[in-house]
Formats: structure tokens, C-alpha cells, sequence
């Protein structure tokens, strides 16, 4: 096949605007009657579960000592469930620890640590000798002592004379050669 038989066609879209609204519209109240559907499974097996582990309790037909008897039964069975849920949400908590140690532990044998923001901190020359060294250095050390001292070169400076003389003096074949020597 040709290589022009492989372009795109981008200028036309193969379903026109109105159609692709008109079926999204359509997905979209599809999926929210599935969500409800969802909802309502959900609940009618919540309801039908609870009525399978929790039995109705009939205590028109119990007197106060039964009655008592039934409460406590039911403050141990809390009792039982609550220490299962205690110790439940234990292992859950020293799961999530050893999980995260174990991805910080990937992470560091892959290299990828996040560094942390660092902030400026402004730190005078004696406290940062003292963090390098320690305790070691305790009085100041003077750094401009330990300069070199550059001494500059004073300029030389012309005499300032007559500048009559001075154009008499370089006309001419004569006055170009000292120009001369004078630029060696």
C-alpha cells in the first residue's frame, strides 16, 4: 500500500456531535441506574446477613430475672466482639508499619530517596567552624590574616610640560622615530 493510505483522517469525525451527546447521555443515566441497582443489592444483603448472625429477640414473654440474664449475655458477646476488633486493628496497625518500612526499604535499594526542602539558614564563619569541628576551636579564627596581601603597582605618571616643546620636538622624521622606540 501506498504511504498516503496510512494518513489519519482527522477532519472529519466518523459520528457527528449530536450523536456522540446523544450516547453519552445514554451511558451516563445507564450507569446511574446500574449504581443504583448496586445500592440496593448491597442493602438487601446487609439486611439479609444481619438476619442471619442476629436472630430477633423476643422478650415480651421473658420475666426481669431472664431478662438480666439475656443482658448480660449480651454485654459478654460485646465484650468477645470488641476484643476482636481490638486485636484485629493491632495487626492492621503493625501491618501498615511493616509495609511502609518495607517500601522505604525498596526505595532505598532503588536510589530514589525524596529529598527533603531545604531551608537557608544564615550561619556566621564561627558557627559553622564550631559544627565542623566541634568543640575544638573555641576562639575566632581571623581570616584576613591568612591572606595573601597583593601590593598594587603605582602608575607612572608623566611630567606635565610645555606641549609647545613637546610637538616641536616630535615633527618631523625625528619625532616619528622616538614614537617609535618610545611604543618598544
Amino acid at each position: 500500500m501506498s504511504p498516503s493510505a496510512y494518513v489519519l483522517r482527522t477532519s472529519r469525525p466518523k459520528i457527528s456531535a449530536s450523536r456522540r451527546l446523544f450516547l453519552k447521555t445514554k451511558m451516563i443515566k445507564k450507569a446511574m441506574v446500574m449504581l443504583e441497582n448496586d445500592k440496593q443489592v448491597r442493602q438487601d444483603e446487609r439486611e439479609r446477613i444481619l438476619t442471619e448472625r442476629v436472630p430477633e429477640l423476643q422478650m415480651s414473654s421473658l420475666s426481669t430475672q431472664e431478662l438480666q440474664t439475656l443482658c448480660k449475655e449480651l454485654h459478654q458477646k460485646i465484650d468477645a466482639v470488641d476484643e476482636d476488633r481490638y486485636d484485629i486493628a493491632l495487626k492492621v496497625a503493625k501491618n501498615d508499619i511493616e509495609l511502609r518500612d518495607l517500601s522505604q526499604k525498596i526505595y532505598e535499594l532503588k536510589g530514589k530517596m525524596k529529598r527533603p526542602n531545604l531551608k537557608r539558614v544564615r550561619v556566621s564563619a564561627d558557627a559553622m567552624l564550631g559544627a565542623l569541628l566541634g568543640s575544638k576551636v573555641k576562639e575566632s579564627v581571623d581570616f584576613k590574616a591568612n591572606l595573601k596581601t597583593v601590593k598594587k603597582e603605582e602608575e607612572k605618571k608623566e611630567e606635565v610640560t610645555d606641549w609647545r616643546k613637546n610637538v616641536d620636538a616630535m615633527s618631523g622624521m625625528e619625532g616619528r622615530m622616538k614614537l617609535f622606540n618610545a611604543g618598544q
